[in-house]
C-alpha cells in the first residue's frame, strides 16, 4: 500500500509506516537532505488541492507544524515555518477537511497543545513502546487504532542514562543541540539513526509510534 506522509521533516513518522510494509512518499515545504525515501518538495496546502495525485495513495498522513499549538514556541523561533502570513499557523483544521475529501484513510498528528483541536485522538508515548522517554504525541485516525496502556516511568530516563554512561540533560530531544554528544544521544533515544542534524530530530516523533499505527 502505498502512504502519503504531509510535513514528513526528516521522516520519524515515514520510517515507521514503512517499517509496517507501506511504500511511502514524504512532502515537506523544506528542503529535508536526510529523508530516507521518495520526496517532494512542495507547499501542503498546494498538495492538497491536488485531487488526481492524492487518489495514487492509500493512506495520507499528516503532522501540521506543532509550534502554533506548543507553549514551548518562542515568537522568534528559528523552528516556525509554513507562515502561509502568520509566524505560528494553526493547520489542523484545514488539513482535515482536505482530508475527508480525499475519502482516504488519514492520521494527523501533533503536541498536547493541539488535543483540543484533534477528534477523538489518542496518545502514544515513548514508554509504551520500551523507549527511554517519553515525548507524547497525539493522533487523530478516521479508522480504530487499539488503544494502548498508559505507563507511567517516574525516574526511568535518569536510570537508563546513568546505565548508558549519557548526560541526562541530552535525554531531552528539544533545543538546538548545542552540547556535544548530544545528537548521538537523540538518534539513540530516538531510534532514528539517519538524521545528521540537531533540528531534524528535534521536529520528528519516534518509528515506533506510527509502525503501531501502520499495522492497524
Amino acid at each position: 500500500m502505498k502512504l502519503l506522509d504531509l510535513f514528513c521533516c526528516a521522516g520519524g513518522a515515514s520510517m515507521g509506516y514503512h517499517r509496517a510494509g507501506f511504500e511511502v512518499t514524504g512532502v515537506d515545504i523544506k528542503d529535508q537532505p536526510s529523508y530516507p525515501f521518495k520526496f517532494i518538495k512542495g507547499d501542503v496546502i498546494d498538495i492538497l488541492k491536488d485531487k488526481d495525485f492524492l487518489n495514487s495513495f492509500d493512506v495520507i498522513h499528516a503532522s501540521p507544524p506543532c509550534q502554533g499549538y506548543s507553549k514551548a514556541t518562542k515568537p522568534d523561533s528559528i523552528y516556525v515555518h509554513y507562515s502561509q502570513g502568520k509566524d505560528t499557523p494553526k493547520l489542523i483544521h484545514p488539513v482535515r477537511q482536505a482530508l475527508i475529501e480525499t475519502k482516504k484513510y488519514y492520521i494527523i498528528e501533533n503536541v498536547a497543545g493541539a488535543k483540543e483541536y484533534l477528534i477523538e485522538p489518542f496518545r502514544l508515548t515513548g514508554y509504551m513502546f520500551g523507549m527511554p522517554i517519553e515525548r507524547a504525541r497525539y493522533f487523530e485516525c478516521n479508522f480504530p487504532v487499539a488503544p494502548l496502556k498508559n505507563i507511567t516511568k517516574r525516574g526511568y530516563s535518569k536510570k537508563y542514562a546513568e546505565e548508558n554512561g549519557i548526560d541526562y540533560r541530552d535525554m531531552s530531544v528539544t533545543g538546538k543541540s548545542r552540547r556535544k554528544g548530544s545528537i548521538d544521544v537523540w538518534r539513540k533515544v530516538m531510534d532514528m539513526h539517519w538524521p545528521k542534524r540537531g533540528w531534524e530530530l528535534t521536529e520528528a516523533i519516534p518509528p515506533a509510534y506510527t509502525k503501531y499505527i501502520g499495522e492497524q
